[in-house]
């Protein structure tokens, strides 16, 4: 947008706001009939070619009324032995979200942190970390861009809260331990849609984005299209992003075949953001909070990445029992970074250090699924069966550069030119591969029905094989090459005791790489160093029970899960030995508590801990990052006596964390409160939107999250008091 049009946006859309409401109260008289309702645009699309649709939203609009679960396909809340969230796009916009962190952050089983070094968005659910790779896109992984991805291109995001070994396969990057996180593509719904948007946020960021959708053929085929452009500085004092999204979503519905495909481009710029900071080794304090407007990036930095990806899917019936389909994706990444990360050296003065490091890195991922879904009874038991196979294929390129240790102050930032490059590996114009992932498996499950669909028991089986080769950054000679496989059994149990009480418990596992046997450790050399250790399998355990009247729905669960280790012992050799065991209890509702009053929220209580280290130290502590509780709140109110106007309000919490894995500093817990409010109103025949919304009210400074990467505990600094301000119209 022309420089000029930034700061007016702003103000244009308040001052707009206030004349359509003029406007509309003069052409409202005393002698109408009483208050319009405003036509509401239903989209019923599929998210994929699936002869079970999309599921519907519930009471209140920010659920579905079901989710994804993995190989099984869409199942209702209420027949499913999983606890999905599945926000829809009503929620999403009511939010203003970004990305897709600003969506999840407010299930209370999930909090999200950063990558290790970058600005990756990552996320612990029930206190076990998955990363961006780790999103599934309809199903399949690797295919969403790395650092964040664009909220705008959801038609739903789904948390399946348990390990998902068996539901979807091994996570590349070894997520997928408490949870698994999937983002539905959006089809073209039966009426047609032209929705198009202006927004402006603190700081100069502007925003504008169109959606649109037709069927054809007698709605036989579908296209929509998705297109956001959003760019500007932030609250943070220098602080810029730029965020350009494309995406097209086809699909074709015959009388035994669906098609549907996806093509997405994402570009997201970076200039100046504000860094992670890591504590030194052998400090037991933590530093003053500095201000969150504050930003102690270096000028110089940045962060660029653009990303196509694709996938395609189709379904054909063999006859009304048996369903055959196949999927496919690829995707094309690219980034380039310039990075400094803060090293705090002393917590009383703020004293630091950092050094640059730039990264370059290509990433090409292949992925697939074939399967088969079958009905049938065998004598009172109704089965559900389904079998697949599926492959996933990454090839990483990568080189990357530092430069020398300088000084600065986390309060009173010191600004350099970047240092000369000193180490380097590879070529930063033309990165080389480094890394070759191949994971494959074959699954096989059934869900059986008994005794009039009350009793609900699920059995099933994936056998995993994890290949992965890794270069050398100069050479490109073959340095290691590891195979492993690992067969994950599934168990779930749904008994329903009424129309609205179920109890449903289940055993899963999920699937990683075994770690890889650092080269020296203390300073001296690991005897088995660039081993890779067996796979690691984690193993979760689950009970729960549901509640659904058809307006009102919640969940009370109880779950332990356990993730192995890797230690160096005594003799200096790298093995398996001791356990992270999270044990925990999950609250959750949803619905609509009155015709004005809808409702979203719940709490997690964790006890996170580190057993069988082998260390002393750490050995009983709690997991870095991971806090005792955590939970959110959302009130949304439709204000009665003005038709249109929704008031609402968020509220976030989590408890006190840990930096270190001896638990010497402890990081204060965090409340955030958010407000926001939507007016809609039909100026001319078209219907319009107006939202505004303030994220941390309170303006509160706080350390928003600790680690994000396994056993580091890095802090990330809390954005300051946000506005943001937007206007639809749909056509």
């Amino acid at each position: 947008m022309p420089s000029l049009f930034k700061p007016c946006l702003g103000r244009s859309i308040v001052l707009s706001l206030f004349a359509i409401h003029l406007q509309a109260v003069a052409q409202d008289n005393p002698e109408a009939a009483g208050p319009r309702e405003l036509s509401t645009i239903t989209v019923n699309a599929s998210a994929d070619a699936s002869r079970q649709g999309l599921l519907p939203e519930y009471a209140g609009g920010q659920l579905a009324s079901g989710g994804r679960v993995g190989i099984l396909g869409s199942l209702g809340n209420m027949d499913s032995p999983f606890s999905v969230n599945s926000y829809t796009s009503r929620y999403i916009e009511q939010l203003q979200a970004s990305t897709v962190a600003d969506v999840v952050r407010h299930d209370p089983s999930v909090r999200v942190a950063r990558g290790f070094g970058n600005f990756q968005e990552s996320f612990f659910i029930r206190g076990f970390l998955t990363a961006s790779d780790d999103i599934a896109y309809n199903g399949l992984f690797g295919l969403l861009p790395r650092q964040a991805t664009a909220a705008e291109l959801a038609e739903r995001i789904e948390v399946l809260r348990g390990a998902g070994g068996f539901l979807y396969g091994a996570a590349p990057s070894g997520g997928g331990i408490g949870g698994t996180i999937n983002v539905l593509p959006k089809r073209a719904g039966e009426d047609p849609l032209t929705k198009v948007g202006v927004g402006y946020g603190s700081g100069g960021q502007s925003q504008i984005k169109a959606d649109i959708s037709r069927r054809f053929a007698d709605d036989a085929a579908g296209i929509r299209l998705n297109a956001i452009k959003r760019s500007g500085n932030t609250a943070v004092d220098n602080e810029h992003t730029k965020l350009d999204m494309y995406t097209v979503g086809m699909d074709w519905r015959g009388e035994r075949v669906r098609l549907s495909a996806d093509l997405g481009y994402q570009e997201h710029k970076l200039r100046e953001v504000r860094p992670n900071v890591t504590l030194q080794a052998g400090l037991s304090a933590l530093p003053e909070l500095p201000s969150n407007k504050r930003n102690f990036a270096q000028p110089w930095t940045y962060s660029n990445e653009r990303t196509t990806f694709g996938t395609v899917r189709g379904e054909y019936d063999l006859n009304d029992s048996i369903t055959l389909w196949a999927a496919y994706g690829m995707k094309h990444g690219k980034e380039e970074n310039q990075l400094a990360g803060l090293t705090v050296t002393d917590a009383v003065s703020g004293k630091s250090t950092f050094s640059r490091f730039d990264n370059s890195r290509r990433d090409e991922v292949k992925t697939g699924e074939l399967g088969l879904r079958a009905s049938f009874e065998t004598g009172p038991v109704l089965h559900e069966l389904v079998a697949a196979a599926s492959l996933y294929e990454h090839k990483e390129k990568n080189a990357w550069a530092m430069g020398s240790v300088q000084d600065s102050n986390l309060y009173e930032p010191v600004n350099y030119a970047p240092a000369p490059i000193s180490f380097s590996g590879g070529d930063l114009g033309s990165p080389a591969l480094v890394g070759r992932t191949k994971l494959s498996s074959y699954t096989l499950g059934d869900l059986m029905y008994l005794w009039d669909d009350r009793l609900e028991v699920m059995l099933g089986v994936r056998h995993q094989i994890m290949e992965t080769r890794s270069y050398d950054y100069g050479t490109q000679a073959l340095q290691r090459k590891d195979r492993q496989q690992h067969t994950s059994p599934a168990v779930g149990l749904v008994f329903k005791l009424n129309e609205e009480w179920a109890l449903y418990g289940n055993y899963t596992e999920s699937l990683a790489q075994g770690a890889l046997a650092p080269t020296r450790f203390d300073n001296q050399p690991v005897q088995n160093g660039g081993e890779r250790l067996s796979a690691f399998v984690a193993k979760q355990k689950e009970l729960g029970i549901k509640y659904d009247n058809g307006s009102m729905g919640g969940g009370l669960s109880f779950f332990t899960t356990t993730k192995p280790r890797g230690v160096v012992n005594n003799d200096l050799r790298f093995v398996e030995s001791g356990k992270d065991r999270h044990d925990g209890v999950e609250l959750s509702f949803y619905g609509q508590l009155s015709d004005t009053l809808r409702v979203l929220g719940g709490v997690t209580a964790l006890d996170a801990k580190q057993k069988n280290t082998g260390d002393p130290l750490s050995d009983g502590q709690r997991v870095i990052g991971v806090p005792r509780w955590q939970g959110s709140l959302g009130l949304t109110w439709d204000v009665p006596k003005v038709t249109g106007l929704s008031l609402d309000t968020q509220l976030l919490a989590t408890g006190a964390r840990y930096a270190d894995a001896g638990n010497a500093i402890r990081v204060p817990g965090w409340v955030r409160w958010d407000l926001g409010a939507s007016y809609q109103r039909k100026v001319s025949g078209v219907p319009m939107t107006f939202r505004a919304s303030v994220e941390n009210v309170a303006d509160t400074a706080y350390w928003a999250s600790v680690g994000g990467y396994p056993n580091n505990g890095y802090l990330v600094l809390s954005q300051p008091r946000t506005f943001m301000l937007s206007v639809s119209a749909e056509f």
